[in-house]
């Protein structure tokens, strides 16, 4: 896969605790630069990033329910209607893993739809699983859930728990929704290789916070 076809599927991410103006912009800076598909940043700098990426293809996606999935429906809600407000293209939420884990069906539904209903299409909305917690069957319900509560996707990991994507958790989703949806595999993807197996294994959209790093191994 070339440089720019790779580039194309990147989300070029700064999401952790320590994150402030000054790696927001240079995120922004390399996505514009490097022709990444979107930078996903906290809430907080969402309107930053989106006045420094106007007049670029570069679109803003921000997370709701970060990084644990513990909030109130109401609780992430209002932050994808505060995101959206603030500028955001897209939305990735973490689900209710406890209530997933739990088989909780009405509870895992009502969280994705309420987000949903904040944050309607054209906004682009993402459900993070969170797959290093879950069981195969647990994955390949969270995936059907995410489908019938209208997600857009749905994506492996936050990047803050014991493990990140995997192959094998990619092509699962894959096969779970089929074309139905679209796959972002995040978490612990630093090289070209990684992200190249990612793609070929079912995945449309790479978050990823070493980028650049990433796209130094693809050919031109």
């Amino acid at each position: 896969m070339r440089k720019a076809e790779l580039a194309k599927l990147i989300d070029h991410t700064v999401l952790g605790p320590e994150t402030g103006r000054a790696a927001v912009e240079r995120v922004c800076r390399e996505a514009a630069e490097h022709g990444f598909y979107a930078v996903c940043v906290p809430p907080g700098y969402v309107a930053l990033a989106r006045s420094l990426l106007q007049g670029t293809p570069v679109r803003v996606g921000t997370t709701v329910g970060f990084p644990h999935g513990q909030h109130k429906p109401e609780v992430k809600a209002h932050e994808a209607r505060l995101a959206l407000a603030d500028g955001a293209h897209e939305v990735d939420m973490v689900i209710d893993v406890g209530a997933l884990k739990e088989g909780d069906r009405n509870r895992v539904l009502a969280d994705i739809r309420a987000v949903r209903e904040a944050a309607p299409r054209p906004a682009v909305l993402k459900v993070i699983l969170e797959c290093a917690l879950l069981t195969d069957e647990e994955k390949v319900r969270g995936a059907e859930l995410a489908r019938e509560a209208g997600a857009d996707f749905v994506k492996t990991s936050t990047g803050f728990a014991s493990a990140g994507a995997t192959v094998e958790d990619v092509a699962l989703l894959r096969k779970t929704v089929g074309k139905a949806l679209g796959v972002k595999a995040s978490g612990g993807i630093r090289d070209y290789a990684t992200a190249v197996a990612m793609v070929a294994a079912g995945a449309n959209r790479i978050g990823a916070s070493r980028s650049v790093g990433i796209l130094a191994g693809a050919p031109e």
